[in-house]
């Protein structure tokens, strides 16, 4: 095994691309550790917590209750049982589980975020939770019942129960309880430790998860808009005169200028483009455009991936634990960094984002299919002989009726809170909330652009019948094309089409338009 095959966790280097490559890698590939520089650090704040103990100190979660029983003191004897409690009462989410790639990333981020030594967590229940992750040992994490304030409190509970043998988890492609799963693995189930099953519970993994997942898809799908976006230019003989350099250079919106610079490398070389016409000079907004609406989105990404990037190295659950290096001294500080307010506004933002990229999608592919709006370019809804065929008439139906539930799934849930906690817990994120409405944007949006890459290629076919030759494409536009005509063939009349939408949907979903063009 090379250095490659190996995560170190030390809660401050994952990144987003490390999550993705563990979230959608198999067991152990890569393999995760707690890397030796950090369990110095996680051993120290392990034995402070025995130290607060030994003294009789008072520190919330530790010898006293959680959240409104925070004034509830708890006997010594009762400190470690305290800990197990906290995972039974905890763990009462419902609704539909978390696919496994989003499990796998909640228990990569939890792990890393518990090696930065602040939690009071022991090493030996860590290393327990990373030995579940290269097992393939996944807790059964159902996706609803966090407020994203105190954490992810019920989706973390439901995680970690697999390490005290409760509760059921998927192993080698079957539910089974986690105490079956463990003995088959060989491993063993731990008693929790005073402060354990708070560290464990207490923080935003769960969001976290999901706008990692979420920021890489929404880069692929940013991508993926751009190269679609030029197909559907070439086949409406377009110009790229809106995507002169100059013109961007006087709104120096860093991503705008890249969009468009982008879109100028996909397209050069292109015959199927217009030259200047003194009848024609400028094309609709969903063309002309381009640059200006996906460099917004561009921007949102970026601002994702900045937001996701800290936080998989942040400190989140409460309280935390300091000891000064001189003198030894421990501090028990509560805060609030479970508070999941920058993810999900980020998660908000981004949802907005891909919706807006979902909205000009669908109206490129009413252009498309509209021989009216097109100006007589392309035939009617993409066919031969209209009326007796309806051709992609339908295709626009489908990408207007998934932009539209974008438009509800949009409303931003972080402007929402309700109380909890007998109103102590009084304001919180709805961060969970976000990330799951954010999620089916990205879906929603990745079946708009499979329909217009369907339509695009079918509008360049025309293009080239009309035009009595075979004329070139754009360099990137060119290999978008012949990517798409080796799986999807060009439809003379009606025929059932949703195996091919389908089929666009999983070139653009598992990265092979990007990779085609790259």
């Amino acid at each position: 095994m090379n250095d490659n095959d190996v995560i170190m966790l030390d809660g401050r280097s994952l990144t987003i691309e490390q999550i993705g490559t563990v979230a959608y890698g198999q067991p152990g590939m890569p393999q995760v550790e707690l890397s030796p520089n950090a369990r110095p650090a996680v051993e120290r704040a392990a034995a402070a917590v025995q130290t607060l103990l030994a003294r009789g100190e008072i520190a919330y979660g530790i010898t006293t209750g959680f959240g409104a029983f925070k004034d509830r003191l708890i006997a010594a004897a009762e400190v470690e049982p305290l800990q197990r409690n906290i995972l039974l009462s905890h763990a009462v989410g419902l609704g539909p589980l978390y696919d496994i790639p989003t499990t796998r990333a909640i228990m990569l981020i939890r792990a890393n975020t518990l090696a930065c030594g602040h939690s009071g967590i022991r090493p030996a229940t860590l290393d327990l939770l990373i030995e579940l992750l290269n097992a393939g040992i996944h807790p059964c994490i159902p996706s609803k019942g966090s407020l994203g304030a105190s954490g992810d409190l019920a989706p973390l509970a439901h995680m970690a129960l697999p390490l005290i043998g409760v509760g059921d988890v998927a192993y080698r492609g079957a539910r089974m309880p986690s105490a079956q799963a463990l003995e088959a693995a060989g491993l063993r189930p731990t008693n929790l430790a005073a402060k354990e099953g708070l560290a464990l519970t207490n923080g935003t993994a769960v969001m976290c998860a999901l706008g990692a997942l979420e920021t890489l898809r929404a880069e692929r799908l940013s991508q993926s808009a751009d190269i679609i976006g030029c197909l559907s230019l070439e086949a409406l003989h377009g110009t790229t005169a809106a995507f002169d350099a100059r013109i961007h250079a006087l709104r120096p919106f860093p991503r705008q200028q890249e969009c468009a610079a982008y879109l100028r490398e996909l397209l050069a070389g292109s015959e199927l483009t217009r030259s200047h016409d003194p009848r024609n000079v400028q094309d609709a907004y969903t063309l002309r455009c381009i640059p200006q609406v996906h460099g917004a989105v561009r921007d949102a990404i970026a601002y994702a991936r900045w937001v996701f990037g800290i936080e998989l190295n942040a400190v989140t659950d409460n309280p935390l634990i300091f000891i000064d290096e001189a003198s030894g001294a421990i501090e028990v500080i509560s805060g609030g960094n479970f508070h999941g307010e920058p993810l999900a506004i980020a998660l908000d933002y981004l949802g907005i984002a891909l919706a807006e990229l979902g909205n000009i999608a669908e109206r490129r592919v009413m252009r498309l299919v509209d021989a009216t709006s097109n100006g007589g370019v392309l035939p009617a809804f993409l066919t031969h002989q209209g009326g007796l065929n309806s051709g992609f008439m339908i295709t626009q139906y489908t990408a207007a009726a998934l932009a539209t539930e974008n438009k509800v799934l949009a409303h931003p849930a972080s402007v929402d809170t309700i109380p909890t906690s007998a109103n102590v817990e009084d304001h919180v994120s709805m961060g969970v909330t976000a990330g799951i409405k954010l999620r089916q944007i990205g879906e929603n949006v990745t079946q708009i652009l499979a329909i217009e890459y369907l339509a695009a290629g079918q509008g360049i076919d025309f293009r080239r019948e009309i035009m009595g030759r075979q004329t070139c494409g754009g360099r990137g536009t060119s290999a978008a094309y012949e990517l798409l005509r080796r799986h999807v063939p060009f439809t003379s009349g009606d025929t059932l089409l949703y195996p091919y939408l389908e089929r666009t949907q999983e070139l653009i979903a598992d990265g092979s338009l990007t990779a085609a063009v790259t």
